[in-house]
């Protein structure tokens, strides 16, 4: 088995074995923003062989605060694009597709078809519902994250669980991010801990966030699973 060298860090926390079969999973990451950049930045260097990025808006300026993938000549360019051309030059052994579409009811069981897990990196409530029925429907996990001022949260939903019903309302329509702000901290906290369960999903570990909720306090630093 011959390994890339890129990834000869990763040797005593994966196995050769577990690095091939990550270059052969297939990732949904839903939303190229915040949360999203870093979830696809990290995939990409942990070796993640396909990845879809979807997201249907553009960068601006107020984005420059967080936003990996956001730069002055980013500006104004579409964030899924953006990603793809990103991760070109991070890791050229992976395929990146960049769809730029927002997630509907109408089209997310057409664009999640084929994956073996799916990242939600979104802002918005009605979307999420969505995607928790397109996995469901289709038989694919899903790993939950949000994010508003200091404050996060992460859980692995698999199919059936359907724990965003007891988490959110279905006329919410923007999540915290909106009453308390975004700054640069949170999304990368909260999206390298999506990571790590995205890869453990994949690789079939049980250790995972499932029917629990991590929720994440960095002001306080008060860590809790909260059991569902």
């Amino acid at each position: 088995m011959n390994v890339s060298k890129r990834y000869a860090r990763n040797k005593n926390t994966f196995s050769e074995e577990e690095t091939t079969l990550l270059g052969q999973k297939r990732v949904f990451v839903a939303g190229c923003g915040g949360l999203g950049g870093f979830v696809i930045e990290e995939l990409a260097r942990l070796g993640v062989g396909h990845i879809t990025a979807v997201d249907g808006d553009v960068f601006e300026e107020t984005n420059l605060n967080r936003q990996l993938f956001s730069r002055m000549d980013t500006l104004g360019m579409s964030k899924a694009q953006a990603a793809r051309e990103r991760m070109e030059e991070v890791n050229p052994e992976i395929t990146v597709t960049a769809i730029k579409t927002m997630i509907t009811a109408e089209n997310a069981n057409t664009l999640l078809a084929g994956h073996d897990a799916v990242v939600d990196a979104l802002d918005n409530t009605g979307a999420r519902f969505a995607l928790e029925k397109a996995c469901e429907e289709l038989g694919i996990p899903m790993i939950h994250g949000a994010i508003g001022g200091w404050y996060g949260q992460v859980a692995v939903i698999f199919p059936g669980d359907r724990l965003l019903e007891s988490l959110y309302s279905q006329q919410e329509e923007k999540g915290a991010e909106v009453e308390l702000g975004n700054p640069s901290f949170t999304p990368a906290v909260i999206a390298s801990i999506e990571v790590a369960e995205t890869a453990k999903v994949l690789l079939g570990k049980e250790e995972v966030l499932r029917n629990r909720l991590l929720t994440i306090d960095l002001l306080h630093h008060e860590y809790e699973i909260l059991e569902f």
